[in-house]
């Protein structure tokens, strides 16, 4: 955990509170929240679908992350009072606005992953 008091902490705040594209990188970013977004911005899922479709996930994680994205607004979770307990999760309409932003993310990232990766293999190689 990061002093809220420290140079780097400053600074971030800065430049989320100066640059939207930050601000959006940092709503949505990290190593989860895309495959969460990804999947939510297709259909509503249950908890336990979200666990067993996102590989390498952490229960701990995908509570957290889940609940980092509710706060924020992005997220909805809805738990029906049924035995066993059903809970989903969907898009609120401000996690919707982001349809577009994740869809243009994913077509980037589609139509550059070889070229970033021959890039980054060569970069590699020449500081071998």
């Amino acid at each position: 955990m990061r002093k809220e008091s420290s140079t780097n902490a400053f600074n971030e705040k800065h430049i989320i509170d100066s640059c939207g594209m930050a601000y959006t990188v940092g709503l949505i970013g990290g190593r989860w929240k895309p495959a969460i977004l990804c999947r939510l911005s297709n259909k509503t899922m249950r908890y336990s679908e979200l666990n067993r479709d996102i590989e390498g996930i952490s229960e701990r994680m995908l509570v957290a992350q889940l609940r980092e994205l509710e706060n924020d607004g992005i997220v909805e979770r809805q738990v029906y009072p049924e035995v066993p307990p059903r809970v989903e999760y969907r898009l609120t309409s401000l996690g919707e606005t982001l349809r577009p932003v994740l869809a243009s993310m994913s077509d980037w990232g589609n139509m550059h992953r070889e070229p970033v990766a021959a890039n980054m293999q060569e970069a590699e190689t020449m500081h071998a």
